[in-house]
């Protein structure tokens, strides 16, 4: 039997890709871009579809608070740098430069004690340690020593193209990491940590960074793999771009437009049309139709299965209903962002510590500091979080990029610079509403307990202004669903890559968070052909 799917459409010159696309890409943020920007170069006709006035979703940088550049997302850069992305598609030849951050993250807990510095070198962060927590030092080398074959096999995983040859092959290299990784999955992160570390303010910070961004408990079995947070920070250098976050999408969207790619902002969809087997067509909320053979979603993979899609093929429907009978799940991640007259230093980081271990104030300012909780807090938080509350001493994710690029201040007065704090749990359905609600401003004071700030009485008395991007904002903002931005604590569907040269995934998803480990978009889904079978499929590919 012969296929009746339309055949992909390839431009005749650059810039073509007119309405009869041959792929449609909903959604533009950073990994809807990598995606059509791999399948422009190869030669495909490609039109991205974004609802908002421009590009880069939760991965973009704007301009607020009256001159001051803020990232959507608290982002340092980290799992895309695993991947040969920036090189493949030349992104630093259309304005990517990144400032590495060979200090990855300074740890603070609310139970006191000194702060801890995590570093990109192994043996400097093992040294540090044996100045702070000096029990943990021989810990964390045993941990690093466990978590390293994980991160490995899963980078190398992540980077191979998933047929079921390639990755068994590449599983079958590393055996270590393979056990490692089914022994860890079963477990839950807080067993993991205990099983290494006896100071919860060394058990704290990796569970902030994982499963606690993921809006689960520590105690949830199945968790494990967010143990090892520690150890990918050692394998790949993290950075920001200079000029903020959205430089990424920026140059994506140059290189796509480079590439014949076409954009079409402000652009929602209403229905992605089927006939018999295949996708013939998106339609849009103010009526055009744009052909096409491919439709991949980098968007909400609900909306797509279950508003969008219309005359699905009978075996779409098994996986239409699975997201149809899954619950709506709510927001729970917050970010204010402000402008600081002063810059703060945490009491727990002494001039002396910051000597010992050859940083300056600048260095600790600049990389994002994680405020961590012990796990049995952790807990009675994510109980709060189901009800609608917020823990007394919330879990903090702050940073000043400005320290080290003052790009991003560039429209503030001089001695100013920008500040973020994300925090979490702060649930979508809090309890007595977010109208009115003094929370924001009592994360600021309680963040004002940790820090002092040379020539002011108070953190709160260094902050010039500051702005609420919250559940709330990201659901009016960037359509994300009462705020959540899914993907995280729930991978029910089965994603295989589209067929293209080099095509590859850009790590995890994005979310309204520092999210470390930036991120693959809400869900990526690919609806078109299977080009070695005469018949069609419904098939969802990694973002």
């Amino acid at each position: 039997m012969t296929s009746t799917n339309p055949p992909i459409t390839k431009p005749t010159s650059a810039g073509s890709g007119g309405s009869g696309a041959g792929v449609v890409i909903v959604g533009g943020g950073h990994n809807g871009l990598i995606c059509a920007t791999y399948l422009a170069k190869a030669g495909l006709a490609v039109t991205v579809i974004e609802a908002r006035p421009s590009l880069g979703g939760n991965a973009a940088t704007e301009t607020a608070l009256d001159g001051a550049r803020f990232n959507i997302c608290n982002c340092d850069h980290t799992m895309i740098r695993s991947t040969p992305i920036a090189e493949e598609l030349s992104l630093a030849s259309f304005g990517l430069k990144y400032v590495d951050s060979h200090l990855s993250q300074v740890n603070v807990h609310w139970d006191g004690g000194p702060a801890w510095f995590l570093f990109h070198d192994l043996e400097r962060t093992v040294e540090g340690l044996k100045q702070t927590y000096p029990a943990e030092a021989e810990n964390y080398r045993r941990y690093v020593k466990a978590a390293l074959p994980i991160v490995k096999t899963v980078l190398d995983v992540a980077n191979a193209t998933p047929t079921p040859g390639s990755i068994a092959t590449k599983v079958a290299r590393r055996p270590a990491g393979a056990t490692s990784i089914l022994r860890w999955s079963k477990k839950s992160v807080g067993d993991v940590m205990r099983s290494f570390f006896d100071a919860e303010q060394l058990r704290g910070p990796a569970v902030t960074t994982g499963p606690v961004v993921w809006g689960l408990s520590p105690e949830f079995a199945g968790t494990g793999l967010g143990a090892m947070t520690y150890a990918l920070r050692h394998e790949v250098l993290s950075g920001r771009p200079v000029g903020g976050s959205g430089a990424l999408p920026d140059a994506l969207e140059a290189a796509f437009v480079a590439a014949g790619g076409k954009v079409l902002c402000n652009t929602k969809v209403a229905k992605i049309l089927c006939e018999g087997d295949h996708v013939v067509a998106v339609q849009t909320t103010t009526g055009e139709t744009i052909d096409a053979s491919i439709v991949v979603c980098a968007a909400d993979p609900r909306a797509a299965l279950v508003d969008w899609l219309s005359g699905a093929p009978a075996q779409a429907h098994s996986l239409v209903r699975q997201y149809e009978s899954q619950p709506q799940h709510d927001g729970y991640e917050s970010k204010v962002d402000a402008v600081l007259n002063g810059r703060y230093q945490f009491k727990a980081v002494s001039d002396d510590l910051l000597q010992r271990h050859g940083l300056t104030t600048a260095d600790a300012s600049h990389a994002t500091s994680i405020v961590s909780v012990s796990l049995p807090d952790m807990h009675a938080a994510y109980e709060l979080k189901e009800r609608g509350r917020i823990a007394e001493r919330p879990m903090f994710f702050a940073n000043t990029p400005s320290v080290k690029d003052p790009s991003v201040a560039a429209g503030l007065k001089s001695g100013q610079d920008i500040f973020s704090l994300e925090t979490l749990w702060t649930p979508y359905a809090l309890e007595g509403g977010w109208e009115g609600s003094t929370q924001p401003q009592r994360w600021l004071d309680r963040f004002g307990d940790l820090v002092d700030v040379p020539g002011y009485s108070s953190f709160a008395a260094s902050v010039d202004r500051w702005r609420l991007m919250g559940p709330r904002e990201y659901e009016q903002q960037f359509g994300m669903v009462r705020g959540y931005a899914c993907g995280h604590a729930d991978h029910h569907v089965a994603r295989k890559r589209p067929r293209a040269d080099s095509l590859r995934n850009s790590g995890k998803r994005a979310v309204p968070h520092r999210c470390s480990n930036l991120p693959r978009g809400r869900g990526m889904g690919c609806f078109g052909t299977k080009r070695r079978r005469s018949d069609t499929s419904l098939r969802h590919p990694p973002g």
